[in-house]
């Protein structure tokens, strides 16, 4: 389930900085067309992830629900993080995405 939780915060914090409000108050400047569709994409991608490692930890029926609660938990976390924390929000994603192998080696 730490797998899940990485990859949600991770998927949920390239959403967030593909829209161009939240992308020039954490990075200082508007995001280019490319660069949203890149980061939109990754965010979708990152959160389809998150649902095979949950359902692959837990079986389909147990999967399902833990990855609900990681989507939940860690779209908490974000939008508590964003009006506070904003850098701590980049901070967190860049270690998910660095913890991630070795959630991955761990689960396995």
């Amino acid at each position: 389930m730490l797998l899940a939780l990485l990859l949600c915060y991770a998927g949920f914090t390239a959403l967030c900085l593909s829209m161009p409000r939240h992308h020039d108050e954490l990075l200082g400047n508007k995001p280019s067309p490319r660069r949203r569709r890149g980061l939109n994409l990754a965010g979708w991608l990152l959160l389809v992830l998150s649902l095979w490692a949950a359902v692959a930890a837990n079986g389909w029926g147990f999967g399902l629900v833990d990855w609900f609660a990681v989507l939940m938990l860690s779209a908490l976390a974000l939008v508590l993080l964003m009006p506070y924390q904003p850098r701590l929000v980049l901070g967190l994603a860049g270690v998910s995405l660095l913890a991630s192998p070795v959630a991955a080696w761990a689960q396995c």
